[in-house]
């Protein structure tokens, strides 16, 4: 196919199209967070309980990734993303009429295989639509689908909780992912490509930069999403703010991570990409390291701060992947590393500060989940692919 060789017309209607998919699905596999609290208390369940529920979201995310890099490329990429789209909208449909906590594990489980089959369809998808010079512009402005849907749900949560109970926001998902799929559908081109992908995952499992940068995208993920699951859980029961303070200023945290992205996104097209991984992931763990340290009074001003680093390492991160792959690698190396990264980082990680604010307090948890950030930084520099 022939790519877009700028941003007009067509190339920028379809790439706002892609950004608008990213957000909702991003949107509603973090909307848990900001309504946790109340989770919790209609269930009675403790905080390490609440938390497991990232565990089977980034579960049955991880297990999709894979399973969407290793057939999305010969069943198509189009008809992944749609049926992606289409079991989100039955998903979300289904989750108001849970009446026991124990089924919301399955339905996370669900909930998170359907959104992982996503990204490694559409990171492919976008390579081929456009021009490789304007690559880290495009997966950059595309990735702030994720940095939006970060700042943006707290306020939909609290919005939606203003004029229905916590099981209607699933209802306006489902109604999304419907209307998305549909005109999705219809002007989209599909893409696939050729080979057989477990010749192609036997090769990409013996590459050491894929568990490189497999580590280092465990511990981003756990420093954003990790993070961002507990903050909530943190705030009110750990700080005592009522659920609107602690969603306002969790939003207000992210206000800026959508300029980072798009920022990251020009820089690296024009300056050393690794450099700017490794002080994206380090500025990352030392801030994370502050949010656990800092008095009460600037725990605000931290998590701005802290927010503001760690959504720059994403687009950054998906164009290491990028250039790292070969083309027919590409999705399934996606795949992996987001399985990984979303299993350790985005679910057992929230836990794992759950059962910290359960035993001991969120603080720790999170000192400690810096430092190892910190730590992992220096791996950047063994991605040879990046010289």
């Amino acid at each position: 196919m022939e790519r877009y060789p700028d941003f007009r017309g067509k190339a920028l209607l379809f790439l706002f199209f892609l950004w608008f998919i990213w957000f909702s699905n991003f949107s509603v596999r973090i909307v848990f967070s900001p309504i946790l609290p109340i989770l919790e208390d209609e269930f009675m369940v403790s905080h390490a309980r609440a938390s497991a529920i990232f565990i089977f979201l980034s579960t049955g995310y991880g297990m999709a990734v894979v399973f969407s890099g290793l057939f999305s490329g010969r069943y198509g990429y189009k008809k992944t993303i749609v049926f992606s789209l289409v079991c989100l909208s039955a998903v979300t449909f289904l989750i108001p009429f849970i009446g026991t906590f124990s089924f919301l594990y399955f339905f996370a489980l669900l909930l998170g295989f359907s959104v992982g089959l996503y990204i490694p369809s559409a990171i492919p998808l976008i390579t081929e639509y456009y021009a490789e010079r304007n690559w880290g512009k495009v997966i950059a402005f595309h990735d702030t689908g994720a940095s939006g849907a970060i700042f943006a749900t707290p306020f939909i949560a609290l919005l939606l909780l203003h004029l229905l109970p916590w099981r209607g926001i699933f209802f306006v998902y489902g109604c999304i992912f419907l209307a998305c799929s549909i005109v999705f559908l219809f002007v989209s081109s599909e893409v696939r490509i050729a080979g057989s992908p477990w010749s192609i995952f036997r090769d990409i499992i013996r590459i050491p930069s894929l568990w490189l940068m497999a580590a280092i995208w465990v511990f981003g993920a756990g420093a954003n999403l990790g993070i961002y699951a507990i903050v909530p859980l943190y705030l009110t029961k750990e700080l005592h703010m009522d659920i609107g303070h602690a969603n306002t200023l969790l939003g207000i945290s992210r206000l800026v991570s959508i300029g980072v992205a798009i920022a990251c996104g020009f820089l690296v097209d024009r300056f050393n990409l690794r450099k700017i991984m490794f002080v994206m992931v380090a500025t990352t763990g030392i801030s994370t390291i502050l949010l656990g340290l800092v008095p009460v009074r600037h725990v605000g001003l931290v998590l701005f701060m802290q927010a503001l680093f760690v959504t720059g390492f994403f687009p950054v991160g998906l164009l290491a992947i990028a250039r790292t792959f070969k083309r027919e690698m590409r999705g399934l190396a996606t795949g992996v590393i987001l399985c990984v990264s979303m299993i350790i980082g985005g679910g057992i990680v929230p836990y794992l500060l759950g059962i910290s604010g359960d035993l001991y307090s969120f603080r720790l948890g999170i000192a400690i989940l810096g430092v190892l950030v910190t730590l992992v930084s220096v791996l950047v520099f063994r991605l040879k692919e990046l010289e």
